[in-house]
């Protein structure tokens, strides 16, 4: 079945592209604590820099070591769920982003989640193949989650901060959910296609 085919080419755990993903799963509640408890939002935007910037390379580094693995699959999705969820709740609380524009980026993760138990339900597949464009959302949403922390303040850097934190931030939704329309295509042909048995 081609929609369920990866590119797993190691079953090792401990690959440096795995460890990567291990600390940026760590800093999650370092994050947490610098926004909501020390309101260090200096660092809280270094931490999130540092996740932005190991998200990149442990794709990078596991393609070109011929490291892509089972756990690293689902470890490199998981912590930019992780990420974007914490984010949302922090400036939630601290009121930098409104609660309907948090739950709207919450119910399509939501939403996601039952398209994926319908597949493992209906076909035993427990995930679709990572889309660029799902990929191209996180980022923008990565970019601009510290933006609109930075523009937590007063005066002309802070001001730029909100502009182009609101502007990642609508074009990160955007695609969030035009990449989730095109994961319902996939799932609607996957369940579609005849039985694997009946293709063999």
């Amino acid at each position: 079945m081609k929609a369920q085919e990866t590119e797993v080419q190691t079953d090792r755990v401990f690959t440096i592209p795995n460890i990567l993903s291990f600390l940026r799963l760590l800093g999650v509640p370092v994050f947490l604590w610098l926004v909501l408890v020390e309101e260090a939002d200096t660092l809280a935007i270094v931490v999130l820099a540092v996740s932005g910037f190991t998200d990149y390379l442990d794709g990078y580094l596991a393609r070109r070591w011929n490291q892509i693995s089972r756990v690293g699959q689902l470890l490199d999705p998981l912590a930019d769920r992780l990420y974007i969820f914490t984010t949302i709740i922090a400036l939630t609380v601290r009121d930098i982003i409104p609660l309907w524009f948090a739950i709207l980026l919450v119910a399509r993760d939501v939403y996601m989640t039952g398209i994926v138990a319908l597949l493992r339900a209906r076909r035993g597949i427990t995930g679709l193949p990572v889309h660029f464009l799902g990929k191209s959302a996180t980022a923008c949403l990565l970019y601009a989650f510290p933006l609109l922390l930075w523009g937590d303040g007063d005066g002309t850097v802070p001001m730029l901060a909100r502009v182009f934190g609101w502007a990642f931030v609508i074009w990160g939704v955007a695609l969030y959910w035009w990449a989730a329309v095109l994961y319902t295509e996939q799932t609607r042909k996957v369940l579609a296609e005849t039985s694997p048995a009946r293709n063999s």
